[in-house]
């Protein structure tokens, strides 16, 4: 796979005229190369579902005259950059009127995306239907006639479908069609049937060649969905809804599966489907530096003017970023992370306890995103994991918020502290699903939910930038007896607020009569009353970060690999390159800012300076130095601790560790 990839959207309506009027190879090249782009993501069909070359399996696009694709594919190949070809699988406009009794049905008849046919917009279609051979075709057709370097099909997923032929289907397979659950079990068996024709398809004219299939977000803990793929690429369009929080989440999943991987972002100041919008070049400089942190390379999204001609702008900004991913390329290949924590993604924790209920979307698994805050901003290493992980490799385990264990994974998890691991569970984490309790000994006995809507927990332990006191958690909590240490103590209000029964503005004080166990310690871990994690991702609660990062710095003790004064915006990471015998350490500083109604942006990167890090990674370095300006630094290395100064780190710096 190439680290600098654009897509290059093109969806383009019938009543536009001159399609590709205003290509040419010279334009067309000088702008791969201005962008310092070395693979680039070209359509044979669009969501209007039009071909954009000749085709007997579609119909090319009425104002077009010449073979487009072929051309682009010509003049990318060229200059060696690599062509993979772009079908629109899951929308197709000109064939949702022609044949609407191929789309997409919800339960009341609607279709998805648009709803009916009186709003302008997309309607899906079904893979259960005709539609799949139509599309079969139009995959054959590209694969025999063009070097095409890589199917990339988009706008497809499980989803629980009640059309005609689905509902027929369902009946003869005893499954209820208005029932969600079975609708979507049948959805995913669709969804999978579909991957193996479109891998048939691929494979009748040119065996193996790569393939990925599209759905806006890698499910966590869907490996079935993910290694239908040859590859996966990582949508998440940081203005474009799925903010900053996503691509790190998602990239410490996908880092974990052994597949290469892409994170796909966007030059646009929104998302998809805008023309003349455009970020500012240290966005993308961030977000190639975030990419290059994770073990990623890197898709950057772009939409062609019908005319075909490319802008020169915005290649200029795109070659902000590539031209710095360019020259480092040799220390970003072939690498796994170091980590010391796994985190238990909800999403994939949901899936496993509930494989036939339709997950929620990308957005939903909020404990998820505090988690991944507060580890990046306390500079931990991670990854995100999902049931089939195995854990020898980690020291600690989190259970974010609401993650219920069942028999089997509760056994997992036994086995894993009994191995010496430590697990750290929030809220209603860490329970058996039968309602008997903890399934570990966190030094509590669960008792119920707390009948205080609001509670204030008060730590054990120092925690910086806050003072000896009860503070106020927002999150319900829940009541426990302590069975091993306690290392925080919770009081409740007075009474919960009513109409008859209130204080002040917000919630009653605390009571200080009554105190309660709110954090213990047992021989398994630690346990935690309230969902922090939501806690933080939803107010961004300063204690909230502190207690966490309290527990996990108890947990870990001695064993934390790194430790860096890098401010709290920083992000660290290290990456393990094994056949090179190195690490890296990548610091990366920035911060993004929210503008207008909640539009996350990078504007200025402001240096920082004398940045310390000290490391324990196992081995004894042979040589520490910047790269890739092969610059030695001063190192120092006592009782297998390894320590360091960066002088300056611009958005983003490596540290190459030898050894």
């Amino acid at each position: 796979m190439n680290f600098r990839q654009v897509h290059l959207d093109f969806h383009t309506s019938e009543l536009i005229e001159g399609i590709g009027s205003e290509f040419s190879k010279e334009n067309f090249q000088k702008a791969l190369k201005k962008g310092h782009v070395n693979s680039i993501t070209l359509f044979s069909k669009c969501h209007h579902g039009w071909a954009y070359h000749p085709s007997e399996a579609n119909e090319m696009h009425p104002n077009l005259s010449f073979d487009l694709l072929g051309a682009q594919i010509e003049a990318a190949h060229e200059i060696g950059v690599r062509t993979p070809v772009y079908l629109s699988a899951g929308l197709d406009e000109k064939m949702a009127r022609r044949h609407p009794e191929w789309l997409y049905r919800n339960a009341d008849e609607s279709m998805a995306w648009t709803s009916d046919f009186t709003k302008a917009g997309y309607h899906r279609f079904c893979m259960n239907s005709p539609y799949l051979e139509y599309l079969a075709a139009q995959v054959e057709e590209v694969v025999k006639n063009y070097d095409a370097d890589e199917i990339f099909l988009d706008i497809v997923g499980a989803f629980p479908c009640r059309c005609q032929n689905c509902v027929r289907s369902m009946k003869e397979k005893g499954l209820d069609p208005m029932s969600d659950d079975d609708a979507y079990r049948h959805g995913v068996e669709v969804y999978l049937n579909y991957t193996r024709r479109m891998r048939e398809a691929v494979d009748k004219y040119k065996p193996g060649l790569p393939i990925f299939h599209n759905a806006g977000h890698i499910q966590c803990g869907r490996r079935d969905f993910a290694f239908a793929n040859s590859h996966l690429e990582l949508e998440s369009l940081p203005t474009g809804s799925w903010g900053y929080d996503h691509f790190p989440m998602s990239a410490a999943y996908v880092r974990t599966l052994g597949m290469e991987y892409i994170g796909m972002t966007g030059k646009f100041h929104t998302s998809w489907g805008e023309f003349g919008g455009f970020k500012h070049p240290n966005a993308l400089r961030y977000e190639a530096a975030l990419n290059m942190a994770f073990g990623s390379k890197m898709s950057i999204g772009d939409q062609c003017h019908p005319n075909g001609k490319m802008d020169m702008a915005t290649y200029k900004l795109i070659g902000e970023a590539y031209a710095d991913m360019e020259v480092k390329e040799p220390w970003l290949d072939g690498v796994e992370s170091v980590a010391d924590i796994a985190v238990l993604s909800q999403e994939a924790a949901y899936i496993y306890l509930h494989p036939n209920k339709e997950p929620l979307g990308k957005r939903s698994w909020i404990g998820s995103t505090g988690a991944s805050r507060i580890l990046l901003e306390g500079k931990y290493l991670f990854d995100f994991v999902d049931t089939e992980d195995d854990l020898k490799k980690y020291k600690l385990l989190i259970l974010t918020d609401d993650t219920l264990l069942d028999s089997d994974y509760a056994e997992k998890l036994r086995e894993f502290t009994d191995n010496g691991g430590k697990v750290l569970a929030t809220g209603k984490s860490g329970l058996k699903t039968d309602g008997s309790g903890f399934a570990l000994d966190l030094g509590a006995r669960y008792i119920g939910e707390c009948k205080s809507d609001t509670s204030f927990i008060r730590p054990k332990f120092d925690m910086e930038g806050l003072y000896d006191s009860f503070h106020v958690i927002y999150q319900h909590s829940e009541d426990i007896e302590a069975t091993g240490e306690v290392i925080a103590e919770k009081q409740n209000t007075y009474f919960n607020r009513t109409v008859e029964h209130f204080s002040s503005h917000k919630h009653a004080p605390n009571d200080p009569s009554k105190t309660y166990p709110a954090a213990t310690i047992g021989k398994d871990g630690a346990y935690v009353v309230y969902p922090l994690f939501t806690e933080y991702a939803t107010t961004g609660s300063l204690v909230s970060k502190r207690v966490i990062e309290g527990i996990i710095d108890r947990l870990l003790g001695d064993d934390k690999t790194l430790t860096t004064n890098l401010p709290v915006p920083g992000i660290a990471t290290v990456m393990h390159q094994r056949d090179e015998r190195r690490f890296v350490n990548h610091l990366i500083y920035a911060s993004p800012v929210k503008r207008g109604t909640g539009v996350e942006v990078v504007e200025d990167i402001v240096p920082v300076y004398n940045v310390e890090v000290s490391l324990k990674l196992g081995v004894e370095p042979t040589r520490v130095y910047l790269a890739p300006s092969d610059v030695d630094i001063e190192y120092d290395f006592t009782d297998g601790v390894l320590t360091y100064t960066v002088d300056k780190i611009d958005c983003h710096r490596m540290v190459v560790i030898e050894y």
